[in-house]
């Protein structure tokens, strides 16, 4: 048994892990450097390359660790929209949640332009491949499991259409310094949802 298999290890890898994720949020993949995570988890510098044999293992788990709790939270939504029928902006809101983020109901460019940027910037590091992939068609899944439960008959083609016409509306309102990315990417997929 190692140290990081104890359940002090454990908590202090998660902490790290945890640190990371919120890091990534806020500032990208730049913002994730191993003193940042060290002081965002309150632990010793050292800990970092003692749970994590390289800077990028830790991002990679950062990635997963976003991507997993809002996996959760969106299977945890679609279990509310199996208790009652839902409304068309429900779905469309929870929709935009998956493709955007949570963090853009608030309105404002940053948390949007900051998702976009770790998507587009991800290709750049070949480590993050396999988990992207993954984490992708995770979320196509959740995707179509929201859209069969709220009964729109939505095939795969068509989903990967609506995710290219949300991505397609915000990256335009980026351009165009929009400052609600979120309510232009709304107006496009009630459009041809409702």
């Amino acid at each position: 048994m190692t140290a990081a298999s104890t359940p002090k290890g454990e908590r202090r890898r998660h902490l790290l892990v945890v640190a990371a994720a919120e890091l990534l949020s806020e500032g990208g993949f730049a913002a994730i450097r191993h003193r940042a995570v060290a002081e965002r988890a309150q632990l010793p510098l050292a800990a970092t390359t003692y749970y994590f044999d390289s800077l990028e293992e830790l991002i990679t788990a950062a990635v997963r660790h976003e991507a997993e709790e809002e996996l959760a939270e969106g299977r945890r939504r679609l279990e509310e929209l199996s208790e009652r029928p839902p409304g068309g902006d429900e779905v469309v809101e929870l929709v935009l949640d998956m493709l955007l983020g949570t963090d853009s109901r608030d309105g404002g460019t940053e948390s949007v332009l900051l998702r976009y940027e770790r998507l587009v910037g991800s290709p750049r590091r070949p480590y993050l491949a396999e988990s992207m992939r993954d984490l992708h068609a995770r979320l196509h899944e959740l995707l179509a499991e929201i859209f069969r439960r709220s009964g729109m008959d939505i095939g795969r083609e068509r989903m990967l259409e609506l995710i290219a016409l949300v991505d397609g509306a915000v990256v335009n309102a980026l351009i165009e310094s929009d400052p609600d990315p979120r309510g232009a990417a709304r107006r496009m997929l009630r459009a041809q949802l409702l």
